[in-house]
């Protein structure tokens, strides 16, 4: 199983999906953060067929830091059901080292 995950969420601009980011990795819930877009999203709500121009955030964490860091983002998010959904990342030893020291309390 791998030690370190990728969370994703979007957001309605890109401010604040840059003011998500900068709040988890600030908070050492998550390593670093991307934020891409726009996005073009259509999605099924309430029985409607909706389109919205959307931004993503990517969190780089590590499993045991995943659950605090969902219920931060969702503490945060504005929308009713954000999308919060996560990958698990297999890369460099060195890099994986790296986020599980950046979430870690004292770590750099």
């Amino acid at each position: 199983m791998s030690r370190c995950v990728e969370l994703r969420t979007t957001l309605g601009s890109r401010a604040a999906a840059e003011e998500l980011a900068e709040a988890m990795v600030a908070q050492r819930l998550a390593a670093c953060a991307q934020v891409t877009g726009p996005l073009a999203s259509v999605y099924r709500w309430q029985g409607a067929v909706e389109r919205a121009e959307e931004w993503a955030c990517l969190l780089k964490t590590t499993r045991a830091a995943q659950p605090a860091l969902e219920a931060a983002v969702l503490a945060r998010h504005p929308y009713e059901l954000p999308e919060i959904v996560a990958a698990p990342l297999d890369g460099s030893a060195a890099y994986l080292g790296w986020i599980e020291q950046s979430v870690s309390p004292g770590g750099g």
